[in-house]
């Protein structure tokens, strides 16, 4: 039967899982909008800003692998319906947050949510396809859908958070995560491929402690000394447990990531800058976040332009980079966006943290969007075409998982370095400051209980309101040195594609297919 007469992907399944993968999207980048009105209502001290978001990508990156084998081993469409109604559990518990951490319960029941989403919805719509023509449509279809979760989101929180409140902003996402589970209920054909699958349990429980002990280490040192107990054992399970995930993937029949391919020294290249390439993009988004909303107290409305500008630009550049990766190797357009992501941190850096003016950003922002659409196009792709064509989807898979930790260490690190900065230049400008007594007392109590972000939200004639400038001055200073970090991350990745990643140049016409595939699956 030849595949123009092959049955169609069934029109129920294709909405549900549309829906489903850019619900996922929206409920992971609507938060970032809000950073500034979760600082002014719930007043989080030190690093717990930095928690609300990683604490929904976390689960994301830790489990995402394993739910697809679950969706695989016992059917997808009830992984498909119960990933959204824990997403929805966990707007709901968010929008009901009576301090930070009942929020962080929200985000991480969010997270898990979601992490069932991403792959089940991609693997329920590739199943029900038939040929490599048909697979691809519906596959760009879903990226599409995922792209466009990435763009409704700013404007969901800007709009709730400047007309509304964060809250409501948290309960429409609940709504649309419980139309997407009765759509899945209704709608969604089920499938499932257990033949030579299954769970890979000891390299799931070591990665997630071994990746929630690096993150608490990172994002608490700044906060609680880096030579505190907590953090410094922290830093030491960490280093245990993901030795013992190397350890336990060796040995897996079915691992989480394949280490073998890593021999491939063009593929560890290429994970490499996964990694650094999405922790650059994701640290420049947490960094524009906290720049527009707690430091200087710009609206919802106002911050989601941002991130149209980061995030917003990649569906509508999706035509041009499907055509680039037809035409040009993946590793050009690869080196071109981490280029153009780098140039747009460079140019952020350099702005004035009084600058409130929202069209400073149109061209920092703007190059760091659509190098991000660029890169995000090809980053798989060029890993999918290191590799002999019969580990490609293996090597998807685990690109995609370090593509997720890249993006959880960006808000962890940035924020671990920019606050670490802030503290100390503001510790030093009270030192040598001429205030009252009265007021160096105050703003020493408040840096001392929350950090700058706090000492830069007091009011204005309350005792430490006079040292507000410091305050502002040292986070511009901070955040600054954050967008360098973000942009030298870019660069340094970009290089390395350029001159170190050397993948195969011959392919046969089926690795070319699977390339473009590929590349479409990842354009979100």
């Amino acid at each position: 039967m030849s595949e123009t007469d092959a049955p169609r992907l069934p029109l129920g399944t294709l909405i549900a899982g549309c829906l489903a993968v850019c619900l996922a999207q929206i409920g992971l980048a609507m938060p970032a909008t809000l950073n500034g009105l979760f600082q002014e209502h719930l007043h989080p001290v030190g690093s717990q800003l930095t928690w609300i978001s990683d604490a929904f990508l976390l689960p994301v990156a830790v489990l995402e692998l394993s739910f697809g084998v679950l969706g695989d081993l016992f059917g997808r469409k009830r992984l498909l319906v119960g990933g959204a109604a824990l997403l929805c559990a966990g707007e709901v518990v968010a929008a009901s947050s009576s301090g930070v951490h009942q929020l962080w319960v929200g985000q991480a029941l969010a997270g898990l949510g979601a992490a069932a989403l991403f792959p089940t919805s991609l693997a329920m719509i590739a199943a029900g396809t038939h040929g490599a023509a048909q697979r691809a449509r519906a596959i760009a279809v879903w990226a599409s859908s995922l792209s466009a979760g990435g763009f409704l989101a700013p404007l969901l929180g800007g709009i709730t958070g400047t007309y509304g409140s964060w809250r409501a902003a948290f309960v429409v996402v609940a709504v649309v995560a419980a139309v997407s589970a009765l759509v899945s209920v209704v709608f969604a054909a089920d499938s499932a491929a257990p033949e030579g699958r299954s769970l890979d349990i000891a390299g799931q429980v070591t990665i997630g402690v071994g990746l929630f002990a690096l993150l608490y280490a990172v994002i608490q040192g700044p906060a609680d000394g880096w030579a505190s107990t907590w953090v410094v054992v922290a830093f030491v399970v960490a280093a245990v447990f993901i030795g013992l995930f190397i350890a336990a993937e060796n040995r897996a029949r079915s691992p989480l990531l394949r280490l073998d391919l890593f021999r491939d020294r063009s593929f560890a290249i290429a994970s490499v800058v996964s990694v650094i390439g999405m922790f650059s993009f994701l640290g420049t988004a947490y960094a524009a976040s906290i720049r527009l909303g707690p430091i200087q107290h710009q609206s919802p409305m106002r911050t989601s332009f941002a991130f149209l500008l980061l995030s917003g630009l990649t569906p509508f550049l999706t035509p041009v980079t499907s055509r680039l990766l037809s035409r040009v190797s993946p590793r050009t357009t690869l080196t071109a966006g981490l280029a153009l992501i780098a140039a747009g941190d460079f140019l952020a850096a350099t702005l004035a943290v009084d600058d409130r003016a929202l069209t400073s950003l149109i061209l920092p922002l703007g190059l760091v969007g659509t190098g991000f659409a660029f890169t995000v196009s090809s980053i798989t792709a060029t890993a999918v075409n290191t590799v002999p064509v019969h580990l490609a989807g293996m090597a998807s898979a685990s690109t995609n998982l370090l593509r997720d930790f890249g993006f959880t260490l960006g808000p962890a690190v940035i924020g671990a370095v920019a606050l670490s900065q802030a503290a100390s230049q503001v510790t030093a400008s009270l030192g040598t400051a001429s205030l009252g007594a009265e007021s160096k007392a105050a703003a020493h109590e408040v840096l001392k209980e929350g950090g700058p972000l706090a000492l830069n939200s007091v009011p204005p004639n309350s005792p430490p309101g006079a040292a507000r400038s410091f305050a502002l001055d040292a986070l511009g200073h901070g955040y600054s040195i954050g967008f360098v970090v973000c942009g030298s991350a870019a660069l340094f990745s970009a290089l390395l594609v350029l001159f170190a990643l050397r993948g195969r140049t011959e392919k046969t016409a089926e690795e070319t297919e699977t390339g473009k595939e590929t590349a479409v699956a990842v354009t979100g």
